[in-house]
């Protein structure tokens, strides 16, 4: 292209700061490429042939693709586009996430965001793949895989909440002891909240007899509400529910909240913009450098 606008070689060779016999080259190199002559070299001006002509339109398109692709690139790195995808347990109660994810999209407005809640296990893998920049795991004291990275961390109490006119809906406080004979609802298997639970109730010798497991914390809660057990949830969501909840006696339950993602930081700019952000908002212990 640069031949064809200069109406020759040295010209061309001097517009783009490179030597005529270099150009000359890339010249020769494309037509064998393309099995056609491009210029007719015959006369004083070199002179597009047939071939040349009909390359015209697409070199234009070829270039004009690049200079879109750079500025895509340089788009996303200055973070007027590009996607963040983040991950969350579903009783995430550290962190208002959505209140969080409307102040970053207020910030960033040509960012899309992707948020996926799931357990604990398949958030990790999910991280580990690179399918996720950042997420919100309970990981039951368990040291993270490589190459995963905590960036902050939050402990969260747990209480136990009850049916109205359940027979400890005043008491306060409970003991592990006390629950010996209740039925429990609880949440799958797998999910960080269950796997804290499993761990208390093994802590304290208690075996519990589970009626029900969902998936779903809204669930959950309605079917303690109608009496079919019992459960245990972080404290935030014992406060909302408008049931009985109590505290527990020792052993301090509670588990630990982490926001993890892979590496120190996420190479995504977008992921990188989102760390920067929930860092700032929360209240989190950073992990000891």
């Amino acid at each position: 292209m640069a031949v064809v606008t200069e109406g020759g070689f040295t010209a061309a060779a001097r517009a783009e700061l490179i030597v005529q016999s270099a150009l000359s080259t890339s010249i020769r190199n494309l037509e064998r490429e393309l099995g056609a002559d491009l210029f007719d070299r015959t006369g004083r001006r070199v002179v597009l042939t047939e071939a040349g002509r009909a390359l015209v339109p697409q070199a234009r398109a070829l270039l004009a693709g690049a200079e879109s692709a750079r500025q895509a690139v340089a788009a996303v790195a200055g973070l007027e586009t590009g996607r963040v995808a983040i991950g969350t347990i579903q009783t995430l109660t550290c962190v208002d996430l959505p209140a969080e994810l409307a102040a970053f999209h207020r910030d960033f407005p040509g960012i899309q965001v992707s948020v996926r809640d799931a357990t604990v296990d398949e958030l990790t893998a999910a991280l580990r793949a690179g399918e996720l920049d950042l997420a919100y795991l309970a990981p039951d004291a368990r040291e993270l895989p490589e190459p995963l990275t905590v960036h902050a961390t939050w402990h969260e109490e747990l209480v136990l909440i009850t049916a109205p006119g359940h027979r400890l809906a005043g008491a306060g406080r409970v003991r592990i002891s006390d629950l010996a004979e209740e039925p429990f609802v609880d949440f799958r298997a797998g999910t960080g909240l269950e796997t804290a639970v499993r761990r208390l109730a093994a802590h304290c010798g208690l075996r519990r007899r589970i009626t029900c497991d969902v998936t779903q914390a809204g669930l959950l809660v309605e079917l303690v509400r109608a009496g079919i057990g019992v459960a245990f949830v972080p404290r935030p969501i014992g406060e909302r529910a408008g049931l009985p909840w109590l505290s527990v006696r020792q052993p301090d339950p509670g588990r630990t909240v982490v926001l993890a993602g892979r590496g120190a930081r996420p190479r995504n700019p977008a992921g990188a913009a989102l760390l920067d952000h929930l860092m700032d908002a929360s209240g989190a212990q950073r992990p000891q450098q």
